[in-house]
């Protein structure tokens, strides 16, 4: 028998968006903050780069802007880039405060305790503007916010709770559509428990474990996505997924994404006989974006049969790349490769979820009293390609605007009646697990060969037919066996892989990282897709 629990703010995922926008709220406030694995196995703690923001006095909020609505092919929604820039120092500035430790520039004539950063620059940027912690930002502006959290009474931090599904008045047969919590998995009993709260709040990532190769972690499998849809919330752009051009092609390297920050200061990429390739296809060659980088990459190796190229930062000094990139140093050499002396092979992968659950400034979702912050939203930032760095400054913007709007609204939001508890009584223990990675293994690869980085009409009906099969047969298992890790996330990937391809069939063009053969050319008007569920209102 599961548990009831009871708390003004659920927040669903431990990244730097939820952990944002629990230290934002005010101390008085029960907060609960669940991860589905240890706190740390989100897509914060990995990343590599930093964070997007007007900092130098050469650099202009109009110039990040048009960086901004240049790489997201003029898909991007202009007042959220506006919003989410504007208020980029203030963000960076609340980071500092918290004691994120961001590379100092040690210019002779600076104090060590002005606000003098080293800011480097990244593809599609015109100015050096990324802030950063060395070459590990996500571990450090993690570690500090756990920290942080981890300080306040208020937050409740949950480790291995796995969130079933929202619990929504509409579900549970009565008058309204307000979210009233969640069904969360307690991995440690098995069972699932009740989660009661005035407000709650979508952090959980985004969903590249829909695809074989990818540079998220596990747990990046579209929970907040599907959940949202379910509950009645649309979705826009998910056709757009980005594929990071370069991730550590190495057998025993798992899913080691290799900054982009190396090809900003100067890396280059080459073919096995050490020829260099992008400047054939763009002018800003290896700087520039990602989709450009990364389909380039896929063409030479289709065209050379390789399964991989290289990227080369060994003409620089040795001091400068064990300064600069001393994660990916150390990481390389584990596999014995020196990246001072000889260049990385490297190989696209999913890398972000460009699209998601419709949201306004505040984080608002379709449904009320339940929001969404963080990859798992569709807020019109990205467009149709997510520029370098934008999507770490996307989660503190957003959470700190979310956290507001809770507050100005907690003098109306009672909290949730009791609410009924789990029911299990009609299920039973699987014996046919096989059954779930069978699944798991075909939806990743029709994922990536027929829904990948180049597609076509015929590749995603077959992937449409293939997903519809398995979305039968998950629900099937899941409403006959009791629910783990494994089907849970199953059945939110196939949720969302359905939801990527059927975007991807709506748009006969290409545009930023939805590149389609048979729609090779733009269309003179740029739209977004947005999906509705059956049970959306309006």
């Amino acid at each position: 028998m599961g548990q009831h629990f009871q708390h003004d703010v659920l927040v669903i995922g431990s990244g730097a968006a939820g952990l944002t926008l629990a230290l934002t709220l005010p101390a008085h406030l029960r907060i609960a903050v669940l991860s589905k694995g240890e706190l740390s196995q989100g897509s914060t703690f990995w990343a590599q780069g930093g964070v997007a923001a007007v900092l130098d006095d050469t650099d202009t909020v109009e110039s990040h802007v048009e960086d901004t609505l240049v790489a997201g092919a003029g898909l991007c929604r202009e007042d959220a880039v506006k919003f989410t820039v504007e208020h980029s120092r203030e963000a960076i500035q609340w980071l500092i405060e918290q004691g994120v430790p961001f590379t100092r520039d040690h210019e002779p004539g600076r104090e060590d305790g002005g606000f003098e950063f080293h800011l480097t620059r990244e593809g599609g940027h015109s100015h050096r503007r990324i802030i950063h912690a060395a070459d590990a930002t996500g571990a450090a502006i993690f570690n500090t916010l756990l920290e942080q959290a981890r300080q306040r009474p208020n937050i409740e931090l949950l480790a291995q709770r796995v969130a079933v599904d929202l619990i929504t008045e509409r579900k549970l047969g009565m008058k309204g559509q307000r979210c009233l919590g969640a069904y969360v998995l307690d991995r440690s009993t098995g069972e699932v428990d009740t989660f009661g709260a005035r407000f709650t709040v979508l952090a959980s990532g985004g969903a590249s474990k829909v695809y074989l190769y990818t540079s998220n972690p596990d747990g990046n499998s579209g929970d907040g996505i599907a959940m949202a849809w379910r509950a009645g919330c649309r979705v826009g752009n998910l056709e757009f997924n980005q594929f990071h051009p370069t991730c550590l092609y190495h057998p025993q390297a798992k899913s080691f994404l290799i900054t982009e920050a190396i090809r900003g200061e100067g890396g280059l990429l080459r073919l096995p006989n050490g020829e260099r390739f992008m400047q054939r296809f763009h002018a800003l060659a290896e700087l520039a974006p990602r989709d450009v980088v990364a389909r380039a990459i896929d063409h030479e190796m289709k065209r050379l049969g390789i399964d991989y190229v290289y990227l080369d930062i060994s003409h620089k000094p040795d001091a400068f790349i064990r300064e600069h990139f001393p994660t990916v140093y150390e990481r390389c050499l584990d596999f014995g490769i020196d990246i001072t002396r000889e260049p990385i092979p490297v190989v696209p992968a999913a890398h972000y979820t460009c699209g998601g659950v419709l949201v306004d400034q505040h984080g608002h979702t379709d449904v009320p009293n339940l929001y969404a912050i963080g990859e798992t939203t569709f807020t019109g930032l990205h467009g149709a390609n997510r520029m370098a760095s934008n999507s770490l400054l996307e989660c503190f913007v957003y959470a700190r605007s979310a956290a507001a709007d809770i507050v100005g609204k907690l003098a109306r939001a009672p909290a949730p009646a009791p609410l009924p508890g789990w029911d299990a009584s009609q299920v039973t223990d699987s014996d046919e697990d096989v059954i779930i990675a069978h699944n798991w293994d075909e939806l990743r690869r029709f994922m990536w060969d027929y829904v990948g980085i180049v597609r076509t009409n015929k590749r995603l009906a077959r992937a449409q037919h293939r997903v519809r099969l398995l979305l039968d047969e998950i629900d099937e298992f899941y409403s006959n066996y009791k629910v783990s890790r494994d089907l849970i996330e199953l059945r939110n990937l196939a949720q969302v892989a359905e939801l990527i391809i059927n975007s991807a069939m709506q748009r006969h063009e290409s545009r930023g990282l939805h590149y389609t053969l048979d729609y090779p050319d733009l269309l003179p008007e740029a739209r977004d897709t947005i999906l509705a569920p059956p049970t959306y209102c309006g």
